[in-house]
């Protein structure tokens, strides 16, 4: 099957966002820098994941009032998508709201699982998945009415980091089970 311009730019960038996932998360387990570094007891780890799951959280909080300002400013959509068919640029900014909500899901239960799952060591790969859950929504938004090349840095960058961490969590996990 031959790929049509589109699905190359969306490659192009997925493929980007992997190699940088993978370098940052292994950087971040392999280096150890101790800025990074979380204490050993699970329950201040997940104390100290739970302090960095603020950065996804914001780019939740700051799609959600994107379109309550769109929506407020604009007469077409003040009344909301549940009673009207909404402007162009609304059904953009719902999107975007949608796709970071589903992400942020994924992405919060992916770094708990991780610090339950990792050595204490390896904490430092949730604060980069946090980072890059910041920077892929901020690309990812920016992009989306750009269509699928522009948006797929951002969405690899925001997805990439949590594939990455809950299939790691999933192989320590069956490790410690002898699986």
């Amino acid at each position: 099957m031959a790929l049509d311009k589109a699905q190359h730019g969306v490659l192009r960038g997925m493929l980007a966002a992997l190699a940088l996932s993978i370098v940052a998360l292994a950087g971040a387990v392999l280096w150890q820098p101790a800025f990074l570094q979380a204490p050993a007891p699970i329950a201040e780890r997940l104390a100290a994941a739970l302090r960095w799951e603020v950065l996804p959280l914001l780019c939740l909080v700051a799609a959600i009032g994107n379109l309550a300002r769109h929506r407020f400013f604009t007469p077409a959509d003040i009344d909301g998508s549940g009673l009207t068919a909404g402007t162009e640029r609304a059904r953009v900014f719902q999107s975007v709201l949608q796709n970071t909500l589903e992400q942020l899901v994924i992405a919060l239960l992916a770094h708990l699982l991780w610090v339950a799952a990792a050595p204490p060591a390896w904490f430092g790969a949730v604060p980069v998945a946090a980072v890059l859950f910041l920077v892929g929504r901020i690309s990812f938004a920016a992009g989306y009415a750009g269509g699928a090349p522009a948006r797929a840095v951002g969405f690899a960058l925001t997805f990439y980091p949590t594939l990455l961490l809950t299939l790691g969590s999933v192989l320590l996990l069956r490790r410690v089970a002898g699986g």
